[in-house]
């Protein structure tokens, strides 16, 4: 049996990654047939988290898995970790006696529990003092029931998880209500539309972008931005000897890159450089997105055998996001680089082959199968392909980001 899996980040009060959700699903048929998608997940889990590797999807965060009725029953979060795990109870669990007796041995082996989707029956009180986690969907929830009902649960040492989040307003509400993590899309998108004040050493970084993306490379320009900040320097060879991409010589010099490893990967490399030090200040968790759509873009062109375009998808993966980072409009930062046609179309939302190679990483970040079976009909590619081809980039990402940050 072959499992897809998608991560939906969780994160604390700062916007710091807290951990990632993690959905699991048959890769050919979303579910098992007769039951349902959550204790499909848990199943799938069960059988083929070995295979799949929870480290390589999470690199080390704290992982939250949904069980059903039946997975517990038969105490299948023990096969995990009880350290990097938190074991989600879905709201469609059967609570029985049993039930609690299988919560409470998990429980009692370490696991965290947490309710998933916590909708305030009185069939939820015998298991509230096994749970350290309780998660609301905001928007099935109201108002009135939250505000009395958060007081109770903090009273007894209960975290709260908000869900659903989609806007920096409700971040903020959310917050302010005594929740400890968050759960949503509102971290991928601007704030507010304003211009970004920045300093000196992110306009170097502007421009350093805005040479990678040239039709040609002029080295003698990148060399005088980098002669202006000479930090600037060090870091980009430290990317360039990330050993995930240069095994075998040590680069001295920008013109040494060159020679050894060509021209598209130091563009990548400079514009990776110029996005990470443009993300200072905003949640970790957006440029590592940014990486992971990135190599994500750039292997499914490379799968397809579209070798014109890797560069094409590596940048438009990289600045997907560059909008949330630079708190501006997308179309007004497009039009200061000097993109290719099809990475700038995609980025401002024209259909294009590139903007399907976007919608497909957004799908595996949300779990969205349907929209993944639907591009990999049109790609040619199997859905096993492009699952492999998404555990790849995780782990790409990851690695570039440990060795940077040793």
């Amino acid at each position: 049996m072959f499992a897809y899996v998608a991560r939906q980040p969780i994160v604390d009060t700062s916007q710091q990654l807290y951990a990632y959700e993690l959905l699991f699903r048959d890769g050919e048929k979303n579910c098992f047939p007769n039951i349902s998608p959550d204790e499909a997940t848990s199943r799938i889990l069960a059988a083929s988290h070995l295979n799949v590797g929870l480290e390589a999807v999470t690199n080390g965060a704290l992982a939250f898995i949904n069980f059903h009725t039946d997975t517990l029953l038969h105490r299948f979060p023990t096969s995990l970790d009880p350290n990097n795990v938190v074991i989600e109870i879905t709201e469609t669990v059967d609570v029985s006696d049993d039930l609690v007796e299988a919560c409470q041995q998990i429980n009692a082996q370490g696991y965290r529990l947490a309710l998933d989707d916590y909708d305030l029956e009185e069939k939820w009180q015998v298991l509230l003092p096994l749970i350290s986690i309780v998660k609301f969907d905001i928007t099935t929830v109201t108002d009135q029931q939250i505000r009395e009902t958060v007081p109770v649960l903090k009273a007894h040492n209960i975290e709260l998880v908000a869900e659903r989040v989609e806007t920096k307003e409700q971040f903020h509400y959310y917050r302010q209500l005594g929740f400890d993590y968050f759960q949503g899309y509102f971290f991928a998108r601007p704030e507010v539309i304003r211009h970004r004040k920045m300093s000196s050493s992110a306009v170097n970084m502007l421009e350093l972008l805005k040479e990678s993306t040239a039709a040609e490379l002029n080295i003698e320009n990148i060399n005088a931005i980098l002669e202006r900040d000479v930090s600037l320097s060090y870091l980009l060879l430290r990317f360039i000897n990330n050993p995930t991409v240069n095994k075998r010589n040590e680069i001295t010099s920008l013109k040494h890159a060159m020679t050894f490893m060509g021209e598209q990967e130091v563009r990548k490399f400079i514009a990776l450089l110029s996005l990470a030090n443009l993300s200072d200040g905003q949640p970790g968790e957006i440029l590592s997105m940014s990486l992971v759509r990135a190599r994500f873009c750039e292997l499914i062109l490379v799968a397809m055998k579209d070798q014109s375009k890797p560069n094409s998808g590596f940048l438009t993966g990289m600045l997907s996001l560059i909008d949330t980072l630079m708190e501006q409009e997308m179309r007004e930062l497009v039009s200061k680089l000097p993109l290719p046609g099809d990475v700038s179309g995609a980025l401002c939302g024209e259909n294009n082959h590139l903007k399907q190679c976007l919608q497909l990483a957004t799908a595996f970040e949300r779990g969205q199968w349907g929209i993944v079976r639907a591009i990999s009909t049109r790609f040619g590619l199997t859905q096993k392909q492009l699952h492999e081809i998404y555990i790849s980039a995780l782990s790409w990402a990851a690695a570039l980001q440990n060795e940077v940050h040793n």
